[in-house]
């Protein structure tokens, strides 16, 4: 990319935000797979105010840009990201009642495990399935995240959003919703997202606050039963139409399988783990292997969950 117009936004940027701005900033830092190369430019906006602010400057200098959750489901190359990145951390958080229904209004940069257990402790169902999903609002409504029947697209009501024009709302059918997609996926990996959701609103239901206690229970054994602990982006897989991914994976034989530092999960075969150490290459090349193999075997093609940000080769 143009070296004077990254080196222009770089100076733009210091001189709004100071040393807050981070040149070269290691992604393996910011990333639940402690794995990714360096952002040319990295900045944390507090505020969607200031994110607004970040991303007129990153167009008026035509400098590409990533916008940030929580960094749990993606796999950033080894060579990094060019141009800015800015992690959003706008994470306030209001619920209310309108013509008879409980709402949650939450930014995009909210913590999702934490609305869900405030949530909980309302004794307002409809998140509780999220109580052990790390990531941010944001991110779950760009990837529909789910777990245990439950889905972001259950509860989603309208979204407000960022593009070229300014803010604006758009319902929930106009997301694009599908099974683990929306029509935010996947536009970060050609150059930046032309649209960058900013806060959603959802609609939840009074439940008793025991039966949702005990249903994060359940869930919350579950998961520490089915789930490795190592640093991981989740599930790396979206279910095929007939099969879980980690069964075909398993049937494969492919449990266990390294290279280099990252491994196959032996407790799960749709999770793909950092031993400590991992490259993005490393993880790509079990990808592909899954992919290769499962499609050899079973005639199942495995399609990406999680989202390969940066420069890849």
């Amino acid at each position: 990319m143009d070296s004077i117009a990254l080196q222009n936004l770089r100076q733009a940027l210091q001189r709004r935000w100071g040393d807050r701005l981070r040149v070269d900033e290691p992604m393996a830092e910011h990333t639940s797979y402690r794995i990714g190369g360096p952002a040319d430019l990295y900045i944390v906006a507090e505020s969607v105010d200031e994110l607004t602010q970040m991303v007129e400057l990153a167009a008026a200098h035509d400098v590409p840009l990533f916008v940030l959750g929580r960094g749990t489901n993606v796999l950033v190359a080894d060579a990094g990201i060019r141009g800015l990145v800015i992690e959003l951390r706008a994470e306030r958080v209001r619920y209310f009642t309108r013509d008879g229904e409980a709402m949650l209004w939450a930014e995009a940069g909210a913590n999702l495990r934490d609305i869900a257990r405030e949530s909980v402790a309302r004794g307002l169902a409809g998140l509780e399935w999220a109580v052990g999903i790390p990531g941010s609002v944001g991110g779950a409504v760009v990837g529909n995240a789910g777990a245990f029947g439950g889905y972001m697209s259950d509860i989603v009501r309208r979204l407000t959003i960022l593009e070229a024009s300014g803010a604006r709302e758009i319902s929930a059918a106009e997301a694009g919703f599908g099974y683990r997609v929306s029509r935010f996926k996947g536009a970060s990996s050609s150059g930046g997202r032309k649209e960058i959701i900013l806060a959603a609103e959802m609609v939840l239901r009074p439940e008793s606050k025991a039966a949702l206690e005990e249903r994060v229970a359940e869930y919350t054994r579950r998961r520490e039963e089915r789930q490795p602990k190592e640093p991981s982006a989740g599930s790396v897989f979206k279910r095929t139409e007939q099969y879980p991914a980690g069964f075909l994976i398993d049937q494969a034989g492919l449990k266990g399988t390294r290279r280099g530092q990252a491994m196959i999960s032996p407790k799960h075969g749709n999770f793909i783990i950092n031993l400590g150490g991992a490259r993005a290459a490393d993880v790509k090349a079990l990808i592909e292997l899954a992919q290769e193999t499962v499609w050899r075997e079973f005639g199942e093609r495995l399609e990406l969950e999680i989202e390969l940000i940066g420069e890849w080769s």
